[in-house]
């Protein structure tokens, strides 16, 4: 069976060319179906790949479908059983790796006005081997104190 995405799904429905759909439960999850007005028949996939797109909650996948024009369907659950339904970090590890970029986010903004201040500051300039000198004094001082 062919693979079909929300972008491409979206277009067919657009010029007339979905028959129907339907929401099919396969073991802990379900799958939509896509029937086209030339006979063909496709599943919905994941944005970048062909491998279809699983939703746990059919009111997901009919949100989507909802989201593309497509407001009447099919329901098939004679194949859906919950108890088979895969255990995923779901919500809660997108939310940690939703939480870790705008962390790396604030971290970068904070560098670069660290840095653009440090571009900015009218004092002159150290030259380095002056500030190596300057710290090794320092050490010492420390060592041998």
């Amino acid at each position: 069976m062919q693979s079909i995405t929300i972008e491409q799904l979206r277009a067919a429905s657009d010029a007339g060319g979905v028959a129907g759909v339907t929401l099919k439960g396969q073991g802990g999850s379900f799958l939509v179906q896509i029937f086209t007005r030339s006979g063909s028949a496709a599943l919905l996939a994941k944005a970048r790949s062909s491998e279809p797109r699983r939703f746990g909650n059919p009111i997901a996948a009919l949100n989507v479908l909802r989201g593309v024009g497509i407001t009447v369907g099919q329901f098939d659950a004679s194949e859906w059983n919950p108890d088979e339904k895969e255990e995923s970090p779901g919500k809660r590890g997108r939310a940690e790796a939703m939480r870790k970029a705008h962390q790396a986010a604030a971290y970068s903004e904070w560098l670069a006005a660290e840095i653009q201040d440090a571009i900015d500051d009218p004092r002159p300039s150290i030259p380095h081997d002056e500030v190596m000198a300057g710290m090794e004094a320092d050490i010492a001082a420390l060592t041998t104190g």
